[in-house]
């Protein structure tokens, strides 16, 4: 069992640092607003695998799968709200908030809800999550459903800990730059990029 977590330990890894939606958009937050936005997201992110988690360990994720009409509705319903994400970006200033007049506090809690809703509204991280936990399940050990919270468990306290570095790094990076007026208008158009992007992303694949 130790090796077997060993193992998806280091495929969860190397899947953290490939360049994907998620960890470009905890990327592009970071840069653009700081380190702690960045975290934020990627807390998110990590909180709606709990939920994703369940559904495969609990076997809904084959009614996903096998209902087409259920799996194009939740993908739709993610892009619009990419896609409303991206308009509001737009619609904001060169500063990058979102449009929120909110203190610190409220404007992390709002990217926290943020990425929550992203990771649920993405039924490819579920099918991903079908595809790839049961096979590292052990036959003859512990129940299917431990393991694949097992699993789960392991895949995001590595996504975590990558994202987290990714922010850190990122808002580090930013802050000898973010003050000029050129960097903060072209972050907020790569971000408005990186919506549409995922959108387009959660749609045709």
């Amino acid at each position: 069992m130790i090796e077997t977590l060993i193992s998806f330990a280091l495929a969860t890894l190397l899947l953290a640092l490939s360049p994907g939606p998620d960890n470009i958009f905890v990327l592009t937050q970071s840069v653009a607003r700081g380190s702690k936005y960045g975290i934020a997201i990627a807390s998110g992110l990590i909180t709606g695998c709990i939920v994703h988690t369940s559904v495969v360990a609990l076997g809904f994720a084959v009614i996903i799968r096998d209902n087409q009409w259920l799996l194009y509705s939740i993908k739709i319903a993610g892009a619009i709200y990419l896609l409303y994400l991206a308009f509001k970006i737009y619609k904001s200033d060169a500063s990058i908030e979102f449009g929120y007049s909110e203190t610190s506090s409220q404007s992390l809690w709002k990217l926290y809800k943020v990425g929550i809703t992203m990771n649920l509204l993405n039924p490819k991280v579920t099918l991903f999550f079908l595809a790839l936990l049961p096979q590292f399940v052990i036959t003859n050990s512990y129940p299917d459903w431990i393991q694949i919270y097992i699993l789960g468990s392991v895949f995001m306290l590595v996504s975590l800990f990558t994202f987290y570095t990714i922010a850190l790094l990122a808002g580090k990076a930013a802050s000898f730059i973010k003050t000029s007026t050129w960097f903060t208008l072209a972050m907020k158009w790569i971000q408005i990029v990186v919506f549409i992007g995922i959108a387009i992303f959660i749609l045709v694949n």
